[in-house]
């Protein structure tokens, strides 16, 4: 095995494009009729397309940034909710800072997926 690729689904192909390429800025590649390819520094993300289905309830992908509170606020001015959890201690931001000094601040995409950007402690 040489490289990774990671896989997520998607009901609705242009809101994700639009999300993906749009607001996260990742670099879409194709669309190759099954799916939507994007590039991720080096790794291919492929959006297949499904009728249906329903999204799991926990972090599906993602990213990790020197700048969380930079990037989130970035996100958010281009239209990114992110979620609140009851009990996580969030800041206003939706920052979630653990006791290791890692923090997580956690979002969705338009069919559910639930997304991350991470900052980890030295």
């Amino acid at each position: 095995m040489n490289k990774v690729v990671t896989f997520l689904i998607a009901t609705n192909a242009d809101a994700a494009l639009r999300f993906y390429r749009d607001m996260l800025g990742l670099k879409f590649i194709r669309d190759d009729g099954f799916a939507l390819v994007f590039d991720m520094d080096g790794v291919m993300l492929r959006i297949a397309r499904v009728p249906e289905f329903t999204p799991a309830q926990h972090t599906v992908l993602g990213w990790e940034s020197e700048n969380i509170a930079a990037m989130v606020d970035e996100l958010a001015a281009k239209g990114v909710a992110f979620n609140r959890y009851p009990n996580m201690g969030q800041d206003e931001r939706g920052i979630c800072t653990f006791p290791t000094g890692d923090k997580v601040a956690w979002f969705k995409d338009p069919d559910g997926n639930v997304l991350s950007i991470s900052q980890h402690a030295a």
